[in-house]
C-alpha cells in the first residue's frame, strides 16, 4: 500500500489488507516510522551494500554520483518517504545513521582525490539526496534529475555524465 497510496497510506487499510486486526499491527509496529523501518531494512542492506562497493570504485566522482543518484531512486520509492526521513525518527535513525556515514566516506573520498569541492560535507549531500527525492516524488523525474545535475556539477570539479 505504500507504494500505491505513500507512507501515509491508511494503517487501518495496511491491517485490513494484512488480514489483522489494527491493534495486532501497533502491537508489533506501534508507530507509522517502526512499519516503514520494517519494510525498508532489506531495502536499505541492498542499497548499503551497492555503496560500500561503490566506495572501491577507482573514480570518486563517479562513485558519489552515482551513489547520490541510487539514493535518490531508492527514497523516492514510496511518495512520502523523503519527508519520513528528513524527520529523523529513532525508528529510521539508524538507517540515516549509517547512510551518513556512508556520505561522509564518499565527500572525503572525492575531496581527497581533488574531485569535490573542499566545503561541501556529507550533512550536504544526505541534504541534497533528500531535497532531490523529495523534488522527484513532487515533479517529474526528468526535472528532479535535472536538478540533481546542476547540485553535482556545483559541488564537482569533474562531473561523470549522467547514469542511464
Amino acid at each position: 500500500m505504500f507504494r500505491q497510496e505513500g507512507t501515509g497510506a491508511s494503517l487501518e487499510g495496511i491491517a485490513r489488507r494484512a488480514g489483522v486486526a489494527i491493534g495486532t499491527l501497533y502491537g508489533h509496529f506501534p508507530t507509522r516510522a517502526a512499519l516503514i523501518a520494517a519494510l525498508l531494512e532489506e531495502r536499505n542492506q541492498v542499497l548499503f551494500g551497492y555503496g560500500e562497493e561503490l566506495t572501491k570504485g577507482a573514480d570518486p566522482a563517479r562513485a558519489l554520483a552515482e551513489w547520490v543518484r541510487a539514493v535518490v531512486r531508492h527514497a523516492a520509492a514510496y511518495q512520502g518517504l523523503a519527508d519520513q526521513l528528513s524527520v529523523g525518527s529513532v525508528e529510521l535513525g539508524e538507517s540515516c545513521a549509517e547512510l551518513t556515514a556512508l556520505c561522509d566516506r564518499f565527500t572525503d573520498r572525492a575531496r581527497e582525490a581533488g574531485a569535490l569541492r573542499g566545503d561541501t560535507t556529507g550533512a550536504d549531500l544526505f541534504t541534497l539526496m533528500n531535497a532531490a527525492a523529495w523534488s522527484r516524488e513532487h515533479d517529474t523525474p526528468e526535472q528532479a534529475d535535472r536538478l540533481l545535475d546542476l547540485a553535482l556539477t556545483g559541488m564537482l570539479t569533474t562531473v561523470p555524465p549522467t547514469a542511464s
